[in-house]
């Protein structure tokens, strides 16, 4: 099982990195099927030079170990393709994400961005968000403990996540990070997303709403579905 993830994952980091070329601005997104198509691109163009800004240290790390360069956003940064993962992907093509733990720079970095390609297994893939994945909100630490009784009260199941030493994970940017579980799954993501975001305290939240551009999932015979955000219709 773990190899046919590997083999979808990497099927749609190579097809995501099919859409990159020369001189292109590229951001970079955080995860294990982000590092893929960090290994794709570092495969498909040796010696290379691309103009990238990662979402994270983990994945700039990896990237500067396979020869590209890597820099902070500057003023005026906008970028023509972003290629990421995510935890759970609806039929809108709306997102959880922040498994990671790079939620707010990934998402600083897709609204920047032109095109948005998001690299999935079939896994990822759910009727609604809340499914398979817990939605994270990145929060200040000193807000936390009050927070976690107001997600609780909203009528989520709110669970700190731990790092591996058992102190609180903290994010790049020094935050901590509360996975929340909802009872049911999410009918209205936006509605959602704002409500989380509206408490003082919350730096971000894992719930993507109309950033993607596209979804490709990988399949373990090597095959990918492109999906495409579907036109609203005219009023």
């Amino acid at each position: 099982m773990a190899d046919d993830l590997l083999a979808a994952k990497r099927a749609a980091a190579r097809r995501g990195v099919e859409r990159v070329r020369p001189g292109m601005r590229l951001a970079l997104g955080t995860g294990s099927t982000a590092a893929e198509a960090v290994r794709a691109l570092a495969t498909r163009f040796p010696g290379v030079a691309f103009d990238c800004v990662s979402s994270s240290r983990a994945t700039e790390e990896l990237a500067s170990a396979l020869g590209l360069s890597v820099r902070a956003p500057r003023e005026g940064d906008r970028f023509d393709l972003m290629l990421d993962g995510a935890d759970e992907v609806t039929p809108a093509l709306d997102l959880t994400k922040g498994g990671g733990g790079a939620l707010l720079r990934e998402k600083f970095l897709a609204r920047l961005a032109r095109e948005v390609v998001i690299l999935v297994d079939p896994t990822k893939l759910v009727a609604h968000l809340g499914e398979k994945a817990p939605i994270p909100v990145e929060v200040v630490p000193f807000a936390r403990t009050v927070l976690a009784g107001r997600f609780r009260d909203d009528g989520f199941e709110v669970h700190h996540r731990q790092a591996g030493d058992g102190r609180p994970y903290l994010t790049d940017n020094g935050n901590e990070i509360l996975d929340l579980r909802p009872h049911r799954p999410i009918e209205h993501p936006a509605a959602t997303a704002a409500r989380l975001a509206s408490y003082t305290g919350v730096v971000e939240t894992g719930l993507f709403v109309g950033l993607a551009t596209t979804v490709l999932v990988g399949h373990p015979d090597g095959s990918v579905e492109e999906r495409e955000r579907p036109v609203a219709p005219p009023p």
